[in-house]
């Protein structure tokens, strides 16, 4: 998929899960949780080559703008959409699958300490509803 047809369907998939969506450039300049994803995408793709620094200020620049912390090493599907995102938090090892909805104050993180994958998982087509803390490497 080309560059600028992922940010097409970035924007389609704000208009079909937001009613209150009405204009694209309401969508480019007001959907932070579009904007975090944009970011994430960026830092992904460099913290895949083994960079580390760059991508963690760049995930934290994303977390000023937005209030949506998600790790570089984090790995999002397509189609997600971050409904009133403040507050969300992605951990490094967490995997979102295609097609899923998180609404504000959703936790995917680890439960302490541990080594390796210490995230969940989320599958496709799920929607995370408001507040959800979801702890722990399961699917």
């Amino acid at each position: 998929m080309s560059f600028f047809s992922r940010l097409r369907k970035d924007i389609r998939v704000v208009f079909e899960r937001d009613p209150a969506a009405r204009s694209v450039l309401e969508v480019l300049f007001c959907y932070s949780g579009l904007h975090a994803i944009w970011f994430h995408r960026i830092s992904h793709a460099l913290y895949k080559r083994g960079w580390v620094l760059i991508p963690r200020m760049i995930s934290n620049f994303a977390r000023f703008l937005t209030g949506i912390e998600i790790h570089p090493g984090a790995t999002i599907g397509e189609g997600l959409f971050i409904d009133h995102g403040t507050g969300i938090v992605i951990g490094e090892t967490a995997e979102i699958g295609n097609n899923v909805t998180l609404y504000q104050g959703v936790t995917l993180g680890g439960t302490g300490k541990e080594k390796g994958k210490r995230h969940p998982t989320i599958g496709n087509n799920v929607v995370v509803a408001s507040g959800a803390k979801v702890l722990g490497s399961f699917t």
